[in-house]
């Protein structure tokens, strides 16, 4: 998304509550599996010949570092060593990543995971098949000088927040805090940009680390003539709250999964997806290179920090890339009932391991895959992002 998230992410989640019964109906007309009956186009066991599957890649957003393992594992050619032909389809404010996969357009999708179980909780067949990312880049971003420094001082005060959804993290994180969000303080829908923040028209602002943060440090301080530097802000994280909900998500549905030969293809899928992440990670110059030239929205000093921060969600991965850890699940669950985003629990199978366990085991003991000494660089950011 934007980098992350905004307005128009809210009406995505909507549109994944109460459209879900079209999206099955459409599956079912072009049938359980992908790209309708053809093996080679639905993303089968393959054709005679030595064809490759075809498979549909749906993102949340545009194109961006916030999925440069992707384009990382195209250019590659990690996708072709496992004999996968991969189509990789732009996100945008009008595009539902799960009704895509849903109604057979792709056979996975990005997305977060509290969207994912908001499907599921309207019958939606979603599972989560790798959590690419372990730790969540939503902050709320204050100015030094003001002195609001935690989320208790910011009773009865202005806080901006990309609503639809996004604002239940602040939520959980208000009420940890013992402030009524209703009450207590006044929510401000924020807008794409930060322009509320840096006209102090609200005292707090949403921003992810990978995309918002950046835009306010390459604004320049109409005061100094000088950029806007992390000694000017307040960062306060949900990680640090204890409030964060997880984020980008490899997902598919069951019933593609269901058909023979197409877990094979998501092991495959998930290995050479990893690989891409792995090269980002080892190749962050090269790898935002791949990004530019797939016609990245944000030019690329901004695309460069973007690949630092979105590492540092990914890396150290403890157990393996991809890999769920069960307690950031039940928070996003949890915060995601408190705030009625779903009616209960998930039930069933809401995500697998497995998958991603064999491909890491497909890429051998020789492959970092857990990233545990990874640090993150330092950036420095220009005008602009340029």
């Amino acid at each position: 998304m934007k980098g992350r998230t905004n307005e128009e992410d809210g009406e995505r989640m909507k549109r994944a509550r109460w459209l879900w019964l079209a999206a099955v109906l459409v599956l079912t007309l072009v049938g359980a599996g992908c790209g309708g009956g053809n093996e080679e186009s639905s993303g089968g066991t393959g054709t005679s010949g030595g064809a490759k599957d075809k498979v549909t890649l749906q993102l949340k957003w545009v194109t961006q570092a916030q999925f440069a393992g992707y384009y990382a594992a195209k250019a590659q050619g990690y996708y072709d060593d496992e004999g996968l032909d991969v189509d990789i389809k732009v996100g945008g404010p009008d595009i539902v990543p799960e009704q895509v996969v849903l109604g057979g357009q792709a056979e996975f999708g990005i997305d977060w995971l509290d969207n994912l179980l908001a499907t599921r909780d309207q019958n939606g067949d979603i599972v989560n098949i790798a959590q690419v990312f372990a730790r969540s880049g939503m902050t709320e971003v204050t100015w030094k000088d003001s002195g609001l420094d935690s989320i208790a001082s910011l009773k009865g005060k202005k806080v901006g927040v990309w609503l639809g959804g996004n604002e239940h993290k602040l939520f959980a994180a208000l009420n940890k805090n013992n402030i009524d969000p209703q009450s207590d303080v006044e929510v401000v829908a924020q807008p794409f940009d930060m322009n509320l923040f840096l006209n102090r028209e609200v005292d707090a602002a949403a921003a992810m680390t990978y995309n918002e943060l950046a835009q306010v440090l390459e604004t320049k301080n109409p005061k100094t003539g000088q950029l806007f530097t992390a000694a000017d802000l307040n960062v306060i994280n949900w990680e640090t709250e204890g409030t964060s909900m997880l984020q980008d998500a490899i997902f598919t549905s069951e019933a593609w999964l269901k058909q023979t030969g197409n877990e094979d293809i998501a092991v495959k899928f998930l290995k050479a997806s990893f690989r891409g992440w792995i090269f980002c990670r080892d190749n962050a110059a090269e790898c935002v290179d791949i990004v530019v030239k797939h016609d990245a929205k944000l030019p690329k000093g901004h695309q460069t920090w973007q690949l630092n921060e979105v590492s540092a969600l990914i890396w150290p991965s403890p157990n393996g890339i991809g890999i769920m850890d069960k307690a950031a699940f039940d928070r996003t669950v949890q915060i995601s009932i408190d705030s009625k985003v779903l009616k209960a629990a998930p039930t069933g199978t809401a995500y697998r391991n497995d998958l991603a366990e064999k491909a890491l085991a497909a890429l051998g003991s020789s492959v970092d895959t857990k990233g545990a000494t990874w640090q993150k660089a330092t950036v420095t950011l220009t005008e602009g992002g340029k």
